[in-house]
């Protein structure tokens, strides 16, 4: 039951939460990144939360057991330039959803994105039990 609740969850999520806009954004950000090959890590971080915002519901971020103090330095070069200004996004839009009951789940799922936004290097989504 709780795999349908999920399901339908990211179906809403996809069509009136805006996880197709925020999938697309990302993925044109991951784009930007690689066309300029230096930033490519930064562009498969973006990728994966592309895929992470276009269905969040049953799933989470966890640390990578292999990062190390490249991504923890990496992630500062992304919060400076990008981070900053994405998880403020995904707070406005939270607090935005939540005014609502209807949209108080969509709210938490854009909160949940907040910590993804600021330091996505070294982390992998993965499925919750």
């Amino acid at each position: 039951m709780e795999r349908v609740i999920r399901f339908i969850l990211n179906l809403l999520w996809l069509v009136f939460g805006g996880g197709l806009v925020l999938a697309l954004g990302y993925g044109l950000a991951a784009l930007i990144c690689f066309v300029l090959v230096i930033t490519i890590p930064f562009g498969v971080a973006s990728l994966r939360l592309a895929s992470y915002a276009l269905w969040p519901f049953g799933r989470t971020l966890v640390p990578k057991p292999g990062a190390g103090i490249a991504s923890g330095v990496a992630n500062l070069l992304w919060v400076l330039l990008a981070g900053w200004w994405l998880a403020l996004s995904h707070i406005l839009a939270g607090v935005a959803l939540c005014v609502t009951v209807i949209g108080i789940p969509f709210g938490v799922a854009n909160f949940k994105l907040v910590p993804a936004a600021l330091w996505p290097l070294g982390q992998e989504v993965v499925e919750t039990p």
